[in-house]
């Protein structure tokens, strides 16, 4: 596991086994119940998504396939996480802007969020945000 003062890295539990491996996710692995489920596939090359951050929202983040980079503000501080494993999550609470770049050839982010889709949720301006943090 690795903290930061505005996102985290958790571990899934991974079950190793010659067939393949299997991780899962149950409830006392992220600190929200999962009221959406979403996955970005086929981002093309040079292509960039986030761009946003949630007034109300966490998001729990997992590279299926294929890695990406993430880019996390809270406002003061800037970091860059790469997630290129399926058994790594990465949770985003609350109030930190993600953009999501750098996304290999078949990638695949599977997103579990606090909350279903809310447009009135979303900062999508980053001099807002900065507004909205301050």
């Amino acid at each position: 596991m690795n903290k930061s003062s505005f996102f985290e890295l958790i571990n899934l539990p991974k079950i190793e086994d010659p067939r393949g491996n299997l991780s899962f996710i149950e409830n006392d692995i992220i600190p929200f119940g999962i009221k959406r489920v979403y996955y970005l596939y086929d981002v093309p090359s040079g292509a960039e998504r986030g761009g946003h951050a949630h007034k109300d929202q966490s998001e729990f983040l997992i590279a299926l396939s294929g890695s990406f980079d993430v880019v996390l503000n809270d406002g003061k501080d800037k970091k860059k996480v790469t997630l290129n494993r399926p058994n790594i999550g990465l949770l985003i609470p609350t109030g930190v802007w993600r953009e999501l770049y750098n996304f290999s050839s078949g990638s695949v982010c599977l997103v579990l969020a606090s909350a279903v889709f809310d447009e009135d949720d979303y900062i999508r301006d980053f001099d807002k945000f900065m507004l909205f943090k301050n």
